[in-house]
């Protein structure tokens, strides 16, 4: 065992001898690298001196030239930079140049486009207002005008041409408006014959006389009619007057202020008997109606207005007479009363000490019979004012329907032409509500009237009534 542990102390002692050995020549190596690595950057670094040392001279050397260079060169940068200046300047001012012309190019079309419409407008308006006798005179400017418009293969100056000359005839026009004009045409007469002719405007009236002189009257357009219409005088001396001013351009003539207004409000007036017969067949219904119940108020007003109506104070001397038993006074005193209520009270005396009942139904029938009397025919009256107002419906349909069958024939252009349906439908309303209306006021009226005198007879009996019950009460209490 000590053997063993000698030998291995033997070893680590060499083994400790040994690694002290190689550090030793470790150390020696590397000392021996760094003090070449040393000898080297030293040898480097001396080089990289000098060669820095002979760039720093070249770079010396080459400064000032190229300095100068440079300098030069920032100066034509700087003229460059001032000519790109100057034409940027030139080119903004060209370029704003351009852009407005442009604006005052489209403002200039805009403003064309504006006249150009507004001159079309215009010249379709001056052909909508002038009067229908001008058109003949004026046709050929219109129609240039007119044709320009739609032709588009014109240019704008011809466009303008057409419409300034347009211009230049209204303008014209305007000058023979205030100091009258004459010229030739043609107007269509009341007939529908076509007679050329002279006409002559003054003012907004325009008068016409043809050729042959058989002619003279008011120009006015028609409806659904393109050649002008004259309307002739009714006056041969304003008919005179007017053709003297058309021949020779002068004269007196008594102008109408309502531009043939009144004419034409003279041609619509009409007679009873014409606008009866615009309502057709239902008015023969209507005024037999109207006829019959006139006939039966008559015949009734006049029966009412005779019925005599006894006053209170006669009725009350009449129940005195009755009161003190007489009979024949009594009947006597009722005869002379007449009337219903007297021929009532009459026969009431008649039946004087019968009971009271009895009495009573005498008088009641007298009463009756006086109020079927006073009834009768009224309930005609009452039909009428009923009936009246549906026959002039029963026209108002028919002539609506007339109407609408004249409509399928001419059209609803014509208004003329749907005169005659629409005026036997209102004049049928109108003569119905005519009838009716006095029909229910007269009626109402005798109803009344009738009613009053059947009051009067039943206040009349239920005061004999009631003074025979009470004379019967008085010998009874003068017994007691």
């Amino acid at each position: 065992m000590n053997r063993l542990l000698n030998s291995s102390a033997c070893l680590a002692g060499l083994a400790t001898a040994g690694l002290a050995l190689g550090e030793r020549a470790h150390a020696q190596e590397t000392s021996a690298a760094f003090e070449g690595a040393v000898s080297s950057v030293e040898a480097r670094l001396q080089a990289s001196v000098e060669e820095l040392t002979a760039l720093r001279e070249r770079i010396a050397a080459e400064k000032v030239p190229m300095s100068k260079r440079l300098r030069e060169l920032e100066g034509e940068l700087s003229a460059a930079r001032l000519e790109f200046q100057q034409t940027q300047r030139l080119l903004d001012g060209r370029t704003l140049d351009l852009s407005n012309l442009r604006t005052e190019l489209k403002t200039r079309q805009d403003e064309v486009s504006y006249l150009g419409n507004l001159l079309g407008e215009y010249g379709r308006n001056l052909e909508s207002r002038m009067h229908i006798a001008e058109l003949q005179r004026h046709a050929a400017a219109l129609g240039a005008a007119k044709l320009a418009a739609e032709n588009t293969t014109l240019g704008e100056s011809e466009l303008f041409s057409a419409q300034a000359a347009l211009l230049e005839t209204s303008i014209g026009r305007l000058d023979d408006a205030l100091g009258g004009a004459r010229f030739e045409g043609r107007a269509v007469d009341p007939v529908g014959i076509v007679k050329p002719g002279t006409f002559a405007m003054m003012g907004p009236a325009v008068l016409f006389r043809s050729t042959d002189g058989t002619l003279t009257g008011v120009v006015e357009q028609r409806l659904g009619s393109l050649e002008p219409t004259a309307v002739p005088f009714a006056d041969p001396e304003t008919a005179r007057l007017a053709g003297q001013v058309i021949g020779s351009g002068q004269g007196e003539f008594p102008l109408d202020p309502t531009l043939g207004n009144a004419l034409k409000v003279e041609a619509t007036q009409e007679t009873w008997e014409e606008h009866v017969r615009k309502g057709g067949t239902v008015m023969i219904p209507i005024f037999a109606l109207a006829g019959a119940a006139l006939l039966v108020v008559l015949v009734k007003w006049l029966t009412m207005a005779f019925v005599r109506t006894p006053s209170r104070r006669r009725l009350s001397d009449f129940l005195t007479v009755v009161a003190s038993g007489d009979r024949r006074a009594a009947a006597a005193d009722a005869a002379t009363m007449g009337g219903p209520v007297g021929r009532m009270l009459e026969a009431g005396v008649q039946q004087l000490g019968q009971p009271r009942e009895l009495i009573e139904e005498v008088m009641y029938e007298k009463v009756l019979g006086t109020r079927l009397a006073l009834q009768r025919f009224l309930p005609f009256v009452a039909i009428t004012a009923a009936s009246a107002p549906l026959l002039g419906l029963l026209g108002t349909v028919t002539g609506i329907m007339n109407t609408f069958t004249m409509m399928t024939v001419y059209g609803a252009g014509d208004v003329k032409q749907l005169s005659s349906g629409i005026s036997e439908a209102l004049i049928t309303t109108e003569y119905g509500l005519i009838v009716a209306i006095p029909a229910l006021l007269i009626h109402a009226f005798l109803s009344r009237k009738a009613r009053r005198i059947t009051d009067e007879m039943d206040r009349a009996a239920v005061s004999l009534l009631n003074r025979l019950q009470s004379t019967a009460r008085e010998p009874v209490e003068s017994a007691a």
